[in-house]
């Protein structure tokens, strides 16, 4: 028996799938990554509101190392307009509120309402 002679076309598609897919698993990779940091954001919003309920505001060194750890993951235009700054009495809301960009580009923001509790 003779062997078929092969031809181009037969590999072509074979190499534009394996591209295809590599440039799908790549662009998964990085949807994924944006996630994760924006969870990130979540769970530090979380701590900072649970500190908050414990003095009744976010206090100015508060915010200060806040804005540093977001800094730190990548967040830029940090903003927490929204954010209770001044003492609130027990029992009233307090709002922590961060507004930001990560990448430089995805604009979002994170809002978190609870009791005061000291």
């Amino acid at each position: 028996m003779r062997k078929q002679r092969g031809s181009v076309g037969d590999i072509l598609a074979t190499v534009i799938c394996i591209l295809t897919m590599s440039i799908i698993l790549f662009a998964f990779l990085d949807c994924v990554e944006l996630i994760h940091q924006k969870l990130q954001v979540g769970q530090l919003a979380r701590k900072y509101i649970l500190k908050m309920e414990t003095v009744g505001c976010l206090s100015a060194s508060e915010k200060m190392w806040l804005d540093g750890e977001l800094s730190e993951m990548g967040v830029t235009d940090i903003d927490f307009s929204g954010s209770t700054l001044n003492m609130a009495s027990y029992g009233e809301a307090i709002t922590l509120r961060i507004k930001g960009k990560l990448r430089g580009e995805y604009e979002f923001e994170e809002k978190r309402v609870s009791t005061a509790k000291h």
